[in-house]
């Protein structure tokens, strides 16, 4: 692993007037360069061949528009941690951002111990976003009293109905989904996926069993300041999913139709704004909160900036009540954010979570401190 004391050492020997804040290409990429460009830091993104236009040609910073400054193009996005390409970040002074694709293309144990460049964030917390690891986001949502679902270690106790994740067997980042209310359905369902060669029998053991909450889906988008010791709400959104979507828009006579053809696949394609109610924000607080503080008891570093909680707005008797199913430990993937009200009710005019991250490393800077929010 990494040391902190290795970043130190390179934090100390960076041009403080002269930081480059870079990013991978993909996820939440331009909203990072949009953000540290309104702070006047210059940017930089590494992208894959074939993938690098959105970068160094529609956004690309030219007569006064645009907000990407540089791109170092790579044959895949794990060339990242080739030696050349630390060292070209080492020279721009750069600080880099992770997001998901950073985790997903590359491998956690490269990142981890031969990625020598300064991480915003916490470097050894977003593995803990996958099910299959000790201390996981289950370990930490326990931890912190958060209400989970009920997970089902063993298919044959099933007794409601649930969704199953499964890793898919083409796209490994990706999970495939399907529901059931027993034993039986479980085993019907999971052979016609394992015949079509979307899941394989192996991640099928792995698949995670999880009571199925019915509810508004939100994921709640927080963001944690080290330096001020204070949580903030950046926005509310939800998931587009194909080809979900395209199901629930048709009348149900036809929804029936369909379903004997086609089956629902819950790929993310986007995000769409949602807001709830100003009655439900002190528990979405203490939520956040209560996960802030389960992560620094359980690691050294804790979470730093950026983080969601996802999950849906029950209704119980009368009361609502929030059920969480899934963490991202990183910048979330809609920029959708922005436009939601909650930071504008904050600082007085909406801000997107690239602003807030260019606004952390300037006054970190400013201060001293770059080591308390970088790894």
């Amino acid at each position: 692993m990494i040391s902190p004391k290795q970043i130190s050492k390179l934090l100390e020997n960076y041009d403080k007037k002269n930081i480059t804040i870079g990013v991978l290409g993909g996820h939440s990429a331009l909203d990072v360069c949009r953000g540290a460009h309104s702070h006047g830091f210059k940017t930089l993104v590494v992208a894959q061949k074939g993938r690098e236009k959105t970068y160094s040609k529609y956004y690309k910073r030219r007569e006064g528009i645009g907000f990407v400054d540089e791109v170092i193009v790579v044959n895949k996005f794990s060339d990242i941690t080739k030696k050349d390409v630390q060292e070209g970040l080492r020279k721009r002074n750069t600080i880099f951002v992770h997001n998901r694709y950073f985790w997903v293309y590359c491998n956690f144990r490269d990142i981890e111990n031969k990625f020598l460049v300064p991480i915003y964030g916490t470097r050894d917390m977003v593995k803990l976003e996958e099910r299959d690891v000790p201390k996981n986001q289950y370990h930490l949502l326990e931890k912190a009293g958060i209400r989970t679902p009920k997970i089902f270690k063993d298919a044959k106790k099933i007794d409601r109905l649930v969704i199953v994740k499964v890793a898919e067997a083409k796209r490994r980042y990706e999970r495939a989904f399907f529901l059931c209310s027993s034993y039986k359905d479980f085993k019907e369902k999971s052979a016609e996926l394992i015949n079509k060669k979307i899941i394989t029998k192996k991640d099928l053991g792995k698949a995670v069993i999880e009571e199925y909450a019915i509810g508004a889906h939100v994921n709640f988008n927080f963001f944690y300041s080290p330096l001020t010791g204070e949580l903030e709400l950046m926005g509310t959104d939800a998931r587009r999913q194909t080809n979900l979507d395209g199901i629930l828009r048709l009348p149900a006579t036809e929804q029936i139709e369909v379903l004997r053809h086609v089956k629902p696949k819950y790929i993310e394609t986007g995000h769409f704004n949602v807001t709830v109610k100003e009655s439900l924000l002190e528990k979405i607080f203490e939520m956040g909160e209560k996960f802030v503080a389960a992560c620094k008891k359980e690691h050294s570093v804790g979470i730093i900036g950026p983080f969601a909680l996802q999950g849906a707005v029950i209704a119980e008797e009368g009361k609502e009540d929030i059920v969480i199913f899934d963490v991202s430990m990183r910048i979330p993937g809609s920029p959708g954010t922005l436009f939601t009200p909650y930071s504008g009710y904050l600082y007085g005019f909406s801000i997107s979570y690239g602003e807030r991250i260019g606004l952390e490393i300037k006054k970190a800077i400013e201060e001293g401190k770059l080591d308390l929010i970088c790894t």
